[in-house]
């Protein structure tokens, strides 16, 4: 007993002591390890009757743990061990199983950033009355042979409806010109006819417009660049023109690059889920657990399960931007491959080859296009660039930032060569052309 008096110095001896010596008093009863080769060991069982005697603040909680297979029967009662443990509580005992917010048949109340029994279901009922069903005629010559079938989101009550490019515009024969009109259904059963008012195929996003008398739906726009792999999400749309179909999953990859997924010309960034995805949910909302759009659905893998890739708010927003200033996205292009840079690449670089510029940070140029904006500027395979237009830079995203849609505007450029060698270099951007 001394032994164990001893360990209760950790917390409130004075607390825990009480609680022994009541339930002693109460002809509780006490197994004791008499085992001298092995640390000891007590079970104290307290009645019903001593339980509900004892003033709050304390709650007794019974925990019940197998019997260790180390120790024999004779040593301990067999069975299982009875286990009681003091904790501080505000509330009576009788409602532990009223604030307990996975209680089976009770109102769950989950914690904040909890995932709860009715959290996918709350976020789906969000978005899902701003979720529509597009539909656009196919053919030649005015005679129609099937449709193309999507999704999509209002996300203005003035009927502007978030989707994607190829839903509505013709990629092959018509390179980039819209179809015109779309049908537009709504949860709800009302249709309306709708214009394509832009639409980018670089990063596959469009507007569609409809006109409605009566108030629309919306769904509000969230932001995507707090999201982390293993966050959980919904994605809603009309795969397989199934209407309102919801599926769950989680994120698996926040910046998944074009070039990861074999695809070629600018440098786009996708999210990687693992929500089913299926012809038809194209352009349809990804959608957080607090119901904000937090993507748009874009494509999935053929060949592969759980692998699906939506277009991140955040770069939508930037793309809705350029469709109200420019009626279209202007892209600048400088004609250079780009490799982020960090210590562990910069390490391996170093062990390869001595002359490697002593930098901490930067973008590694491997390529330069003949010909293109930076080749013209001098730029060369193996260049650093540490500083573009003034600013320090580590990452691809950063001179893409900064050179926003300034085309034609000269910038000044810092790179490191071979033996530190340090260039300051202007470069021109030019205006990306479609089928760069």
């Amino acid at each position: 007993m001394s032994i164990f008096l001893r360990k209760l110095s950790i917390s409130n001896r004075n607390s825990l002591l009480r609680i022994i010596a009541i339930a002693s008093a109460g002809s509780g009863l006490l197994y004791a390890n008499s085992n001298s080769n092995s640390r000891a060991n007590v079970a104290v069982k307290v009645p019903v009757a001593l339980q509900e005697s004892l003033s709050q603040p304390w709650r007794i909680t019974q925990y019940i743990f197998p019997c260790p297979s180390l120790l024999s029967s004779d040593q301990w009662q067999p069975g299982m061990l009875p286990l009681f443990s003091s904790r501080v509580g505000s509330a009576p005992s009788s409602d532990i199983k009223k604030d307990n917010s996975g209680a089976v048949g009770g109102d769950p109340k989950p914690c904040c950033n909890c995932l709860g029994r009715d959290t996918i279901a709350n976020a789906a009922a969000r978005v899902g009355p701003a979720v529509v069903n597009l539909s656009v005629p196919q053919g030649f010559y005015g005679i129609t042979n099937g449709k193309s079938i999507g999704s999509g989101t209002i996300i203005d009550q003035d009927g502007t409806i978030l989707t994607c490019a190829h839903v509505v515009v013709d990629f092959q024969g018509m390179r980039g010109s819209v179809k015109g009109k779309v049908d537009v259904t709504l949860q709800d059963g009302r249709t309306f006819e709708g214009t394509v008012v832009n639409a980018d195929l670089h990063s596959d996003i469009a507007i569609v417009k409809i006109h409605s008398k009566t108030p629309l739906p919306t769904a509000t726009l969230g932001s995507s660049s707090k999201l982390r792999p293993g966050d959980w999400v919904v994605a809603m749309g009309c795969p397989l023109s199934l209407q309102n179909t919801i599926t769950a999953g989680i994120v698996s990859c926040v910046d998944r690059k074009s070039s990861d997924l074999g695809l070629g010309g600018i440098r786009r960034e996708y999210l990687q889920t693992d929500c089913a995805i299926n012809a038809g949910n194209s352009g349809g909302p990804l959608v957080n657990v607090d119901g904000e759009i937090i993507g748009v659905n874009i494509m999935k893998v053929l060949a592969a399960d759980g692998l699906s890739f939506a277009v991140p708010v955040d770069s939508v927003f930037k793309i809705i931007h350029h469709f109200k200033k420019s009626g279209r996205v202007v892209r600048p292009w400088l004609g250079l491959k780009m490799v982020d840079l960090n210590e562990m690449i910069i390490a391996q670089l170093k062990e390869r080859d001595n002359t490697f510029p002593n930098v901490n940070k930067g973008v590694l140029v491997p390529m330069v296009t003949p010909g293109c904006p930076a080749d013209r500027a001098g730029f060369r395979p193996g260049d650093v660039v540490i500083e573009f237009d003034g600013k320090p830079v580590e990452s691809i995203k950063e001179i893409i930032e900064i050179m926003g849609d300034r085309v034609g505007v000269p910038m000044i450029v810092a790179v490191k060569r071979a033996k530190d060698n340090l260039v300051t270099l202007t470069v021109i951007p030019e205006e990306s052309k479609s089928d760069m």
